[in-house]
């Protein structure tokens, strides 16, 4: 149950009906994994520390680099030089002691990774190489662990949610290739900082709505803004026959 601290912590999420006592408890009780620790993590990480989830696990084998500051809002200049995972954890802690946070120092891969994936209730991937995305992917489809994906270059962001727990496409059903095409991460060109806390927001939000128990309807869909015009699509999937990982009929329809 709730102590009255966090009544008084978490009252104006307690006061939406949809939430409420049981929903703030099932935030309290949830594990949630976010791997990378850059910008779409530092966003998300921070909400959802604020709003009040029991577990966060964070993994990131990155030191934090002054380029990094002009997005990544977790870390503070004497960061520097410290890694991201270790970094975010320590500034999770001080938003919220009522968070239990665990810091991977690390590039997740392997069985490490599959192991975490499946000790959580939702992961959210906030990295940015295909390679490490398609890991993750894989992992969530085969331990049944709904996945939040988020990205962002430039002026785009995009946001797909995949429920793996129901009959859903994949995310290699929507990028079947294997490597990035030279100069798509942000590493390698231009990123406008608000896009990608943006679309962490997002993935907060959307694990939130998931851990209480919300409308799911956005599962299965990929949603797509372009900040320069502050306009949102959104693409429903399926599920694509030659799919190596989850099969099925495939489609993309508006």
């Amino acid at each position: 149950m709730l102590t009255d601290r966090e009544f008084m912590r978490y009252n104006r999420q307690l006061s939406l009906d949809d939430i409420g006592e049981s929903g703030q408890l099932n935030l309290k009780q949830s594990h949630v994994l976010i791997v990378g620790c850059g910008g779409l993590g530092s966003s998300a990480a921070l909400f959802l520390a604020a709003s009040g989830v029991g577990r966060l696990v964070v993994a990131d084998g990155d030191d934090v680099d002054s380029s990094n500051l002009q997005r990544q809002i977790v870390f503070r200049e004497v960061d520097q030089d410290s890694n991201k995972a270790t970094a975010m954890a320590e500034q999770l802690k001080q938003l919220n002691s009522h968070v239990s946070v665990r810091a991977i120092p690390k590039h997740l891969d392997g069985m490490q990774l599959q192991m975490e994936i499946s000790l959580a209730d939702v992961v959210l991937d906030c990295t940015d190489n295909i390679e490490t995305r398609h890991a993750i992917n894989g992992a969530c489809f085969r331990t049944k662990t709904p996945l939040i994906s988020g990205s962002a270059i430039g002026w785009q962001g995009q946001l797909a949610c995949f429920d793996y727990q129901q009959d859903t496409p994949c995310y290699r059903c929507l990028y079947a290739f294997e490597h990035m095409a030279p100069g798509t991460k942000c590493s390698d060109a231009g990123i406008m900082g608000p896009v990608v806390g943006i679309i962490g927001n997002y993935q907060a939000l959307q694990a939130i709505k998931f851990i209480t128990k919300q409308d799911r309807s956005q599962f299965g869909k990929l949603f797509l803004f372009d900040a320069q015009y502050l306009d949102w699509r959104s693409l429903n999937l399926s599920r694509d026959p030659s799919c190596t990982v989850c099969g099925g009929e495939h489609e993309i329809a508006l």
